[in-house]
This record gives structure tokens, sequence and C-alpha cells, in this order.
């Protein structure tokens, strides 16, 4: 059984303002540095596939949140994911402190360029790129 204690390195908080499928999947962590943002989640068995290893979906699902979280950040506009690529390095296990940053590698009016990666300890675990659809109906004015 998962315990919810989940004990978070120094410095990151909960992330409450989650949608339902990634509040499901967590609990999630976060913190901002002077850099940008960091994400992180304890690995639990109930992230893992038959091999006790973090499924493949699970970590897709976290470095997509990355990349949203960082076109979000770079151009206060809500925005779609129209396509994401990534690369599997590594493994994590339960009990392992999984985190990952992005960042927005180039924005226009209608899309934005993002690269994520995800990494326990130093060990490089996924790294990811994507493109969303900003949508300027949608930006934030304040």
């Amino acid at each position: 059984m998962d315990n919810d204690d989940d004990n978070p390195p120094e410095g990151f908080v909960p992330s409450t303002s989650r949608g339902p499928y990634t509040s499901h999947n967590g609990p999630f962590f976060h913190k901002v540095t002077a850099d940008g943002f960091v994400h992180g989640v304890r690995v639990k068995k109930r992230h893992c596939n038959s091999r006790g290893i973090t499924h493949g979906g699970m970590l897709m699902a976290f470095a997509d949140g990355l990349l949203g979280t960082a076109v979000w950040r770079e151009t206060q506009t809500v925005a779609l994911t129209v396509r994401m690529n990534s690369d599997f390095l590594s493994s994590a296990r339960p009990g392992e402190w999984l985190e990952g940053t992005a960042r927005v590698t180039k924005a226009t009016k209608s899309v934005a360029f993002c690269e994520a990666e995800l990494y326990v300890g130093g060990r490089a675990v996924l790294k990811a790129s994507g493109v969303f659809k900003l949508m300027q109906r949608h930006k934030d004015v304040n």
C-alpha cells in the first residue's frame, strides 16, 4: 500500500492546483528557483509497470506537465500539446525521488517549442521535447 507521506526534498511544497488526472497520479510537489522551476514526485509501486520500474506513460505524463508549466510561465497563455517526443534514458524505481524541469526554447504568437528533462539524483531518466498550441483567446491579461 502506498504511503502519502512522500518526504519531498527540502524546498518542495505540495502542488495543489493540478487537474484531476494529474492529481490522481501524484501527489506532486514543486519549487521555484532562480533559474526556473522543478517538479517532483516520490515514485510509488502504483507508478510502475510489471517489471517494477516507472511506467513509460507515467514518465510521459509527468514530462507533459513540465512542458505545459514551462509554456504557461513563459507566455501566460493556456496551451494544448500538439506533439511530444520522448527519449527514455534510464528508469526510476519505487522510493526514488523523480524530478524534472522544462524550458521554452522558442515561442511565436501561435505555438511554443520546449524541452524537458527528468532525473533521479544525477541520473537522466527521460528527455522530452514538445510543441504546444497557444490558445490566445485564453491569454491571461492580468
